[in-house]
């Protein structure tokens, strides 16, 4: 069995800075020829604006070990940490950075450290040994067999059922939207009752109800929906210009609001800022967090617009 292994270059001044990863793209109890991995590190609690510096793999490969993806950094976390003396808070990341490999050839091989230059530092993380396997085939039984054409079988009514069915559905749905159309352009949109701000809110955040909409790949439609339906909400009733405003402005903007207690807008700033940081961050946010942002949605619209009800009925009573 052969050793493959890669070189790279000796750098001064490094520091140790534990092991690398090695993850299969393919979940399997092995690594086979062809398979693609994910190699790379993970650096935890770095402060914003830190400047990293990649290794150059592009020409490290060969004919039996291919780079498919070269460096790619992802932020798995982000953290938000007290400044010494209790002012304010700052961000940390923890960040990923992989590259994606492909062998083709049956073997041992060694994955090189990779060094990352960080600010003055430079932090090698220990290369890794990658065991490949190929199928086994026992030649001994194994047998050659011509390629047979396919198959054909002839159309039942149980195949055509669907067809006929599907075509039916859709001529309904055509009726019916010609009946629709014709309705509404007979009664106009004048004179069509428009719900409450706060009637409009509920019924758009109880589309995202349910713990489906928490996968990663949901997460930002989760919480775009839900800031979304909470900026139309927050313009009518604050006469703040919310769509067209960053959340920081937003929030500077809700300061002078007298009846939106502090502790509800923070809990909203939380929920607002957590939804930044997933939809431009590519941020996963954690289940307690899911959890708890529509929630509090719900809750901050229920409270402003109940302070609204009891404003006229006060004004009713007194005429």
């Amino acid at each position: 069995m052969k050793l493959l292994t890669l070189i790279l270059a000796a750098m001064l001044d490094v520091v140790p800075a534990g092991q690398a990863y090695l993850k299969q793209l393919q979940p399997r109890d092995s690594i086979l020829i062809a398979d693609q991995v994910e190699y790379g590190f993970q650096l935890d609690s770095l402060a914003e604006g830190t400047a990293l510096a990649l290794p150059d793999f592009a020409k490290a490969g060969n004919d039996t070990l291919v780079l498919v993806r070269s460096w790619q950094l992802d932020t798995t976390a982000t953290l938000r940490v007290r400044q010494p003396g209790g002012k304010g808070r700052t961000q940390l990341y923890n960040v990923r950075g992989s590259i994606v490999l492909a062998p083709f050839e049956e073997g041992t091989y060694r994955l090189p450290p990779i060094p990352v230059l960080r600010g003055k530092d430079t932090l090698v993380f220990e290369g890794l040994d990658m065991e490949v396997k190929t199928m086994p085939v026992d030649t001994a039984t194994f047998q050659l067999h011509d390629i047979k054409g396919q198959m054909r079988y002839p159309l039942t009514f149980r195949e055509v059922l669907p067809w006929l069915g599907g075509a039916v559905l859709l001529a309904a749905l055509i009726v019916l939207l010609v009946w629709w159309l014709r309705r509404r352009a007979k009664t106009g949109e004048e004179g069509a009752h428009k719900d409450p701000a706060y009637i409009i809110a509920l019924r758009e955040l109880d589309k995202w109800r349910g713990d489906k909409f928490w996968a990663p790949d949901k997460q930002k439609a989760y919480y775009s929906g839900i800031t979304d339906a909470l900026k139309v909400y927050i313009e009518d009733r604050f006469g703040v210009d919310a769509p067209e405003m960053t959340t920081a402005e937003l929030f500077e903007a809700l300061k002078g609001a007298e009846d939106l207690p502090a502790d509800l807008r923070e809990e909203l700033r939380e929920v607002f800022e957590c939804a930044d940081f997933v939809k431009f961050a590519k941020h996963v946010a954690s289940d307690e967090d899911n959890a708890r942002a529509l929630p509090t949605a719900v809750r901050f619209v229920t409270s402003t617009y109940q302070t609204v009800l009891e404003e006229e009925q006060k004004t009713g009573d007194e005429l």
